[in-house]
Order: structure tokens, then sequence, then C-alpha cells
């Protein structure tokens, strides 16, 4: 099993950018009214007053469930019209299809909403990717479980090992938690992931914070999906896995 990462070099300056124009024209429609509303009333009283909280939010990467709506929203409206697409590291896509095809079933756990992953793996520059996302049925009880996409809402959050063994638990019909690989860039979450039982590997990117030696002591680097299976390889009809010795 395999929880990775998207790049979003992109989404979160685009978010920034579209507000203004977005709340010139859709302050009062119904279908923006829930995102508006989702807001502390302080910070939703005037377009002004929420481009200001919405500016402050973002420049403390706080992961705040009503600004993650918000930009869901406002990626749907870029993505229709466009103006966007979601760019992947040149390796995700033949890692991640390879993976599919060998029997791993793929998830992804993200601090972005349900509904902005969705729309991530939808609109990507290799195309609709979703079909390599885990559906959430298994076998032929075609037993339904919260499926391949995980945010903060529905497993917790990403640096508390309760969050991997709620994902595995949910997911049970697939293996014990043991056989999952959690795949980040943030060396936190990797370590909340290995408490919570689960192979996990630092995936280190370009354009990210640099990881010091002292952080990445006791954990294993990869610099690209493609050395992921230098370390562990898809066994079985259930994408179980082993570790290489």
């Amino acid at each position: 099993m395999n929880l990775p990462e998207l790049p979003s070099p992109i989404h979160f300056p685009y978010a920034l950018s579209a507000l203004p124009e977005t709340l010139d024209t859709q302050w009062d429609s119904p279908s923006f009214l829930p995102y508006r509303s989702a807001f502390p009333l302080q910070h939703a009283s005037t377009p002004e007053a929420l481009i200001s909280h919405v500016r402050d939010l973002m420049a403390q990467d706080l992961k705040i469930p009503y600004l993650k709506s918000l930009q869901g929203y406002l990626w749907l409206r870029g993505y229709e019209s466009g103006e966007l697409r979601c760019p992947l590291f040149p390796d995700v896509y033949p890692a991640m299809k390879k993976w599919e095809e060998d029997g791993a079933k793929i998830c992804i756990y993200s601090s972005g909403s349900v509904a902005a992953q969705k729309l991530l793996w939808r609109y990507t520059t290799e195309g609709d990717l979703r079909g390599l996302i885990w559906n959430g049925v298994h076998g032929d009880d075609a037993v339904e479980t919260e499926g391949g996409y995980w945010d903060t809402v529905n497993a917790g959050l990403k640096q508390n090992k309760e969050s991997y063994e709620k994902i595995a638990k949910a997911n049970r019909a697939l293996g014990e938690v043991g056989e999952w690989l959690f795949l980040s860039d943030n060396v936190k979450e990797v370590m909340a992931a290995k408490e919570g039982g689960m192979k996990s590997l630092v995936v280190v990117r370009e354009g990210n914070a640099v990881i010091s030696a002292e952080e990445s002591w006791g954990q294993v680097l990869v610099e690209s999906f493609g050395e992921v299976e230098r370390w562990v390889e898809v066994v079985g009809g259930d994408g179980g896995l082993r570790q290489r010795r």
C-alpha cells in the first residue's frame, strides 16, 4: 500500500491570486455561501476581511479545514476553466501505474481535503488518474470502506500515529498495518506512520526544505518513486509488501 503525496508549487499561489475576483463575483452566490459561512464571523464580514485572514493562514502554513475547503473550491473553478492543472514529478505516474498493475492498492493521505485530492488526481498533467487510486471496494464481497482518500477530517492529524492506525483498521480487509507503506517528504509524518505500525520512507524532493542529518538519522531517504522498490516489493494480489534485505 502506498500513500504518496503530490507537489503543489502552483496550487496555493493560484488560490490566493484567484480569491479577490472570486469574492467580487461570487460573494452572495448560493454555491459560495457554504465556504464563506464556514469562516469565523469576524473574518467573513467583508471580502477584505476574508482575504486578509486567508493570507495570514497561508503565510503561517496552517491546515485549517475551512481554509482547505475554500482552496478546493477555488481549484475546482481553475480546473474547470482550464487555467489549472496538477503537475506531477516525472517519476510519479510510471511508478504508480506499475504498482497498481502489480496489485498494490494506492491510497492518498493529505492535509488537503478529500474533495481537493480528487480534483488534483482528475486534472493532472498526465490526465485523469483517479483510476489508479483504490476505490474502497475489496474482493467479491464488495465491502465499502473509507477507500483511497484520507485527510485530517476522516483520519486525523498526519503527525499522530493514531491516524495511520485508523486508516489501516478501516481497510483491514487488505492486510495488517505492517503491510502498508507510507511515503512522505515530512520526517515527522514518516516517524508517526512507523509508530503506527506502517513501513515508511522519506521522499526527498527538489524545492522542499533541506532535511538535516539529525532529522534523517534512522530514516530511509529516496529521491524518486522509482527508488522505492530498492527497499520494498509488492507481493501477492492484495498488494502486500515484503522488505528487501
